[in-house]
C-alpha cells in the first residue's frame, strides 16, 4: 500500500479537470512508451525501484508514470512540484524531513516534478540527500530539459526519454475522452486542438475543457484567442507610432483577456508577422522564437510575453 504525501486532492465532481480525471490509475492504460513499460513492470515485480529521471516534452506522460510506479509498490511517497519551491530549503527541510522520518512502509520516494526548476545548489544539496539516505529513499525526478540537471545528479539515476505517442493516438485519446463526456465535437475540432498543442496532451485536455459550450465543443474561428483581441492586437502593431503608448495598450488589451493560453499568442504573431513587420520579419520572428522558448521555462508568462512584445516594438519602430 502506497501513502501519499502532497497537497492536491482529486474530487468526483463535475468540475474535476479532464487531465487528472483521466489519469491513467493502471500501468496498462498508459498510452506508448511500450518498452519503457515493461522496464517499470519489472520494476513493480521487484517492489523496488533506482532512482530515475523521466524527460521529455511538456505533457507527455511523465509525472503521470512517476505516479503509476509508486501507486504499484509498497512505498511512502512525497511529491513535490520544484516550478512552485525551487529553493534549497525544500531540499533541506521538507525532503530531508520526509526521509529521514520513520514510515508507514519500508520504501520512501520522493516525486520531484519539474526538476529542472531547481537551481544548481538545490539539486547539489538533493544529490547528497541521495547519498545519505540511498538504504531507505528513491527518488524520482521529472523534467523537460535534461541539460538543465547537474551531471552528479544524473549519474546517479536511471535515466528514461519519455516520447510523446503519434498525433492520430491524442486525437483518438482525445475523441474516447469527448464521447464518454458525451460532448458534442466534429473532426475539424479534433484537427485543430491536437495540431495546435500537440505533443502536449495536458494542454489538449485543458483547453478541449475551457471549450465546451452547452455540451459542444465551440472554437471561436478556430482561434483560442478571441477574434477581436487579435485584430487589436495586430492593429496595434501596424498603427504603432509610439513605443509606449502601443506596449502599455496591448498589455491593458492582454491583462483584461479572458484567455491565458499565451503560446496562443505567440502563434498570431508568428501568422501575422507580415502584417506588422514592416519588413523586418526575419528579426521579429527570431525574437518570437525566444521568447517563447524563455516561456516555457517561468511560471509568470505573461510578463514574458510582453518583454516579447516590447522587443518587437523596438524592432519596428
Amino acid at each position: 500500500m502506497s501513502f501519499i504525501f502532497e497537497e492536491e486532492q482529486k474530487t468526483n465532481d463535475t468540475h474535476t479537470l479532464l487531465v487528472e480525471k483521466y489519469r491513467p490509475t493502471k500501468l496498462e492504460n498508459y498510452i506508448g512508451n511500450e518498452q519503457l513499460k515493461e522496464t517499470v513492470k519489472s520494476y513493480i515485480n521487484k517492489k523496488d525501484i533506482p532512482h530515475l529521471l523521466l524527460y521529455g516534452s511538456a505533457g507527455t506522460g511523465k509525472t503521470t508514470l512517476a505516479k503509476l510506479i509508486t501507486k504499484n509498490i509498497p512505498c511512502d511517497v512525497l511529491y513535490i512540484n520544484a516550478s512552485d519551491e525551487t529553493g534549497v530549503d525544500t531540499v533541506r527541510t521538507k525532503i530531508k524531513g520526509f526521509a529521514s522520518t520513520t514510515g508507514f512502509n519500508p520504501l520512501k520516494v520522493v516525486i520531484l516534478d519539474e526538476a529542472d526548476f531547481q537551481s544548481t545548489e538545490s539539486q547539489a544539496a538533493l544529490r547528497n540527500l541521495m547519498e545519505t539516505f540511498s538504504l531507505t529513499t528513491r527518488f524520482i525526478l521529472t523534467c523537460n530539459y535534461q541539460e538543465k540537471i547537474i551531471p552528479a545528479l544524473i549519474s546517479r539515476c536511471q535515466t528514461y526519454q519519455i516520447n510523446p505517442i503519434s498525433k492520430k493516438e491524442v486525437a483518438v485519446h482525445l475523441k474516447n475522452i469527448l464521447d464518454k463526456e458525451k460532448v458534442e465535437h466534429t473532426n475539424e475540432d479534433l484537427g485543430y486542438i491536437v495540431n495546435t498543442y500537440y505533443p502536449d496532451i495536458r494542454k489538449i485536455l485543458n483547453f478541449s475543457q475551457q471549450s465546451i459550450l452547452d455540451g459542444k465543443i465551440k472554437i471561436s474561428t478556430y482561434n483560442a484567442v478571441g477574434t477581436d483581441t487579435q485584430n487589436k492586437i495586430i492593429d496595434l502593431l501596424t498603427t504603432s507610432t509610439n513605443t509606449l503608448t502601443t506596449f502599455n495598450e496591448i498589455r491593458q488589451l492582454i491583462a483584461d483577456g479572458d484567455v491565458k493560453v499565451f503560446d496562443e499568442y505567440y502563434s498570431l504573431l508568428y501568422n501575422k508577422v507580415s502584417e506588422y513587420s514592416k519588413g523586418k520579419d526575419v528579426v521579429v520572428i527570431m525574437s518570437i522564437a525566444e521568447y517563447l522558448h524563455q516561456s516555457s521555462l517561468v511560471v509568470d508568462k505573461e510578463i514574458t510575453f510582453m518583454a516579447c512584445i516590447a522587443s518587437i516594438l523596438k524592432s519596428i519602430k
